[in-house]
C-alpha cells in the first residue's frame, strides 16, 4: 500500500493481486462510507453501429444477477437507506454506492454481485430500450440538444465522441441482451477496475473487504482489448438546422486539448479550463456580462470544455432571438477572437483563477466527491497526484500562456446554428 498526503488528505493506494486499484480516503466526519467503482470503458469503446451500448447496460445492469432480482436488489438497498446507481460516460463506466459505515460490507457485497454476474432480464434490456428511445425522441424536440448534436457530429466524424450517449433511435433500435453481455464480458474484469472509497473508514479494512468481496475475481488470460479508434481529423465547417423554434441556438467549436497521459505538459489543457472559466461560467463571465447583460442578445450564453482522454471540445454557445442570429453568432466570434489578440488584464486572469480554484475546492466537500475525483484521475491515467498538480498549474497561468494557448485552439470554429427558417435565410445560406 502506497500513500499520497493532498491537501491533509492521506490516499492510500493498492493494488489487488487480481489487478483491482483500490484507492482510500479516510475521513471521519460523517458516518457515511462512498465508492466508486470504475471501469475503463464507456461510450468511447463503442463501435459506431452500437452507439448507446454502455448507456443500455448501465441502466439493466443492476436488474437482477444470478442470485438477485432486480426488486431484491431495490429492497436491500433501500431497506438501510443507501445508494446503489451506475452510469456511464465517454470516458469511464461507473457503480456507485453510499451507506453508513456499518453498512458498508453488505452493500459492496451487493455491488460486488452487480459487478460480477449481472443476467440482463430479457425483459428489462426490453423496457430500458424502450424508455431510451423516448429519451432519444425527447431530445430531437430540444433546439440546444439538436444543435450540440450537429457540432459534435461534425466535430468528429467517425469517432465515438461523434455521438450522443444515448446513442441513435437506429443504433439502440438494433442492440440485443446479447450485445450488453458481450460489453460485459470484454470489459468487466479486475484487471479494468478501479474502486475508490471515502469515508469512515480505516484503509485497511476497506482494502480487506473489497478482497472479501472480490479477490477471489480472476483476470482473463487474453489481454484487454486496444482500441482501433478513428482519427479526428480537423475539418471546421457549419452545419444548419432549421426548426421552427421560439429561440436560434448559436454554437461555435474548436478542437482542444485532451489529457494526454503521455503528456508531462498540460499548460494548453489547463490555460484553455482557465478560458473557458472567464468566458463561461457564472454570471459574472465575459459572455454573460457583454453579449447577455450590455447588448441583451442571449436567454442563454456559456462555455464548456469537458475533459477528455482524446481531443476535447471547446464550445461556445447562445440562445437568442431568431431575428438576433447572425449578430450573435458575430458576438460570440468576436468574444472568442478577443483572447487571441488581448491578453487578459492581471484582474481578469486573477479573478478567474481565483473563482475556479474556489469551484474546484467546493467539488470535494463530500465523500462522494472525494470519491469521485481521485477514482476518475486513477482510471484516465493521471494519478491522484494530479489534483495537487492540477491547482498548482492553475494558479501559475499568466495572461501570455492564456493568449498562446487561445491563438493555438481558436483559429477556425465548426459553427452550429439551429433556428427558424427566416432566421436561417438570414445568415445567407
Amino acid at each position: 500500500m502506497t500513500s499520497n498526503t493532498i491537501q491533509n488528505r492521506q490516499i492510500h493506494r493498492t493494488v489487488l493481486k487480481n489487478g483491482i486499484v483500490v484507492l482510500v480516503v479516510e475521513n471521519p466526519s460523517a458516518d457515511i462510507v462512498a465508492a466508486r467503482l470504475f471501469i475503463r470503458a464507456g461510450s468511447r469503446w463503442e463501435p459506431s453501429h452500437q452507439a448507446g451500448l454502455s448507456h443500455l447496460v448501465s441502466a439493466v445492469l443492476p436488474k437482477g444477477t444470478e442470485r438477485f432480482s432486480s426488486l431484491d436488489i431495490a429492497e436491500r438497498v433501500e431497506s438501510v437507506g443507501a445508494g446503489l446507481g451506475t452510469d456511464s460516460a465517454s470516458d469511464y463506466f461507473l457503480l456507485s454506492l453510499k451507506t453508513v459505515s456499518a453498512d458498508f460490507p453488505e452493500i459492496l457485497a451487493l455491488a460486488g454481485e452487480v459487478l460480477r454476474s449481472p443476467t440482463f432480464p430479457e425483459d428489462e434490456v426490453e423496457l430500458e430500450r424502450r424508455l431510451t428511445l423516448q429519451a432519444i425522441r425527447s431530445q430531437q424536440e430540444q433546439p440546444f440538444t439538436v444543435a450540440l448534436d450537429g457540432l459534435r457530429s461534425a466535430m468528429y466524424g467517425q469517432h465515438p465522441y461523434a455521438f450522443s450517449g444515448l446513442g441513435t433511435a437506429e443504433t439502440v433500435a438494433q442492440l440485443s441482451r446479447h450485445d450488453l453481455q458481450h460489453y460485459h464480458q470484454t470489459y468487466f474484469r479486475p484487471d479494468n477496475l478501479v474502486i475508490s472509497v471515502a469515508g469512515r473508514i480505516a484503509p485497511d479494512e476497506a482494502v480487506a473487504q473489497i478482497e472479501n468481496v472480490l479477490g477471489d475475481w480472476q483476470a482473463p488470460s487474453d489481454p484487454l482489448l486496444t482500441l482501433n479508434l478513428a482519427a479526428i481529423s480537423s475539418n471546421p465547417h457549419r452545419v444548419i438546422k432549421t426548426q421552427e423554434t421560439q429561440q436560434s441556438i448559436v454554437m461555435l467549436g474548436y478542437l482542444a486539448p485532451s489529457v494526454n497521459t503521455n503528456a508531462f505538459d498540460l499548460s494548453d489543457y489547463t490555460a484553455l479550463k482557465l478560458l473557458n472559466t472567464y468566458l463561461g461560467n457564472g454570471l459574472s463571465s465575459r459572455l454573460f456580462v457583454e453579449l447577455r447583460e450590455k447588448r441583451g442578445l442571449a436567454y442563454e450564453v456559456s462555455a464548456f470544455y469537458p475533459t477528455r482522454l482524446d481531443a476535447s471540445q471547446f464550445v461556445v454557445y447562445m440562445g437568442t432571438a431568431p431575428e438576433n442570429t447572425t449578430i450573435a453568432l458575430d458576438g460570440l466570434q468576436t468574444e472568442v477572437d478577443r483572447l487571441r489578440s488581448t491578453p487578459l488584464n492581471p484582474e481578469e486572469l486573477q479573478s478567474s483563477q481565483n473563482k475556479m480554484l474556489g469551484q474546484y475546492a467546493l467539488g470535494k466537500q463530500t465523500n462522494s466527491q472525494l470519491a469521485q475525483i481521485f477514482g476518475w484521475y486513477e482510471t484516465i491515467g493521471l494519478g491522484v497526484e494530479f489534483d495537487t498538480r492540477f491547482q498548482q498549474e492553475v494558479a501559475a497561468v499568466t495572461s501570455e500562456m492564456a493568449q498562446a494557448a487561445a491563438t493555438r485552439c481558436f483559429v477556425e470554429p465548426y459553427v452550429s446554428v439551429l433556428g427558424p427558417a427566416a432566421a436561417i435565410d438570414l445568415l445567407g445560406q
